[in-house]
């Protein structure tokens, strides 16, 4: 199953924000919600769960987990070989 990201939600201080919630639609069913950013690390690495972002004019940039040396896993998009920060151009909710 893939799913599209859709929007984000932000939480921080001006200085780190950091996305906590990602709302998506599955490609298959055409399901809409949303999930924890822990919850999509997990889906991806361990049920081998695949996410995208669309810019609407059909540019997908296929979402990665990042692995810190220092804190928390986090979700990055990945475009013809290039990390990009597409996630932060989504909607906010």
């Amino acid at each position: 199953m893939a799913i599209q990201i859709t929007a984000v939600r932000l939480e921080g201080g001006s200085n780190h924000e950091h996305i906590t919630h990602l709302w998506w639609l599955s490609d298959s069913t055409n399901q809409e919600d949303s999930s924890t950013r822990e919850q999509l690390v997990s889906w991806i690495e361990n049920q081998g769960g695949k996410a995208y972002t669309d810019d609407g004019r059909g540019n997908r940039a296929h979402v990665a987990v990042v692995t810190p040396s220092r804190g928390a896993k986090y979700l990055r998009t990945h475009a013809d070989g290039v990390w990009t920060n597409n996630l932060l151009s989504l909607p906010r909710r």
